[in-house]
């Protein structure tokens, strides 16, 4: 079984960080039973100091660059990976893709409208390459930005809906999609170090949300239970 993880900023993480896919990493060794892989065209973590995605700084030195694999970009979203998805997958032979994207749409390119377009678009691309291919999306999580912005709040909350709405109409029984929830207790104030991007907690609440709907919707692994540094 082959899984990649697809995302921004919250997902290809800063040079230092463990990230959800770490954490995830840990989860699938642990509970699977069986070989897999975890596949992607890139492996970087993003440089801060000179804003580039060129960083190897992973917090545990000892993440396998072959479990590193990933399609994340900071500053990306739905629709810088609605046109890559599908060469990526069909490169990768990717079976499972855990897709966390939206945020950066939203906040800096495009409406809700336009971004669940886009989310279509990807899922069609996913699917020209793989037909069967599975997927796990999880809704935006509003930001310190939707506290002190209405309009933005109001964006995300219209783009969730949209996102429902397209996984109930898109998914099928030859290429499931699944929506995952806002992470349970997820809290940005406790669980990111700057309102948007996850900390160590936060990095353990978003791989257990996709680890839970694995485990409860396909009986992939099992329930997610924290390892390593919290």
């Amino acid at each position: 079984m082959r899984f990649m993880f697809v995302g921004d900023s919250m997902t290809i993480g800063r040079a230092g960080d463990y990230t959800w896919r770490y954490r995830m990493w840990q989860h699938l060794n642990a509970t699977l039973g069986g070989p897999y892989r975890i596949v992607g065209p890139r492996c970087e973590l993003y440089d801060t100091h000179t804003d580039t995605p060129t960083s190897h700084a992973y917090a545990d030195p000892g993440f396998p660059e072959r479990a590193r694999r990933h399609l994340a970009g900071w500053g990306e979203g739905w629709q810088h990976m609605a046109p890559v998805i599908g060469p990526a997958v069909a490169a990768d032979r990717a079976d499972v893709l855990l897709v966390s994207l939206g945020l950066i749409d939203l906040g800096f390119y495009t409406g809700a409208e336009e971004t669940a377009a886009n989310m279509r678009r990807f899922v069609a691309g996913a699917r020209a390459a793989r037909p069967g291919i599975r997927m796990v999306l999880l809704p935006v999580i509003p930001n310190s930005r939707a506290e002190e912005d209405e309009f933005f709040a109001a964006e995300v909350a219209r783009f969730n809906e949209l996102l429902a709405k397209a996984v109930a109409d898109l998914s099928t029984d030859a290429s499931p999609i699944l929506l995952g929830a806002r992470p349970d207790a997820y809290d940005i104030h406790r669980d990111t170090y700057d309102g948007t991007h996850p900390n160590a907690s936060g990095e353990h609440r978003l791989a257990g949300e996709f680890a839970a709907v694995l485990h409860q919707a396909w009986g992939i692994g099992g329930p997610y239970r924290p390892a390593g540094p919290a």
